[in-house]
């Protein structure tokens, strides 16, 4: 995931730009995020079968967020949804 960020292999969807601009984060928030976050849960939906997962990390002002991402079928990572971190 963090490879896809690096080489910019990554698409994000309406839903998470919506949520972004909501927020108050840039892309560069979420690239930060994932490239320094950790690994807080694994979701694993039966239909369709796939899997995301829930990182937690630092944005560029210091502030903790939330991504949810999966890798679609072409090897990109999927941006689904992000979130500051209301509690701290």
């Amino acid at each position: 995931m963090r490879e896809c960020v690096r080489t910019n292999h990554y698409v994000v969807t309406v839903h998470a730009a919506e949520e972004m601009d909501d927020d108050s984060l840039t892309i560069f928030d979420v690239e930060r995020l994932i490239l320094a976050g950790e690994l807080v849960e694994r979701q694993k939906d039966k239909d369709p079968p796939e899997t995301k997962v829930l990182i937690r990390g630092p944005t560029l002002d210091g502030d903790n967020a939330f991504a949810v991402v999966k890798l679609g079928p072409t090897g990109k990572l999927v941006i689904v949804t992000v979130f500051r971190d209301i509690y701290g």
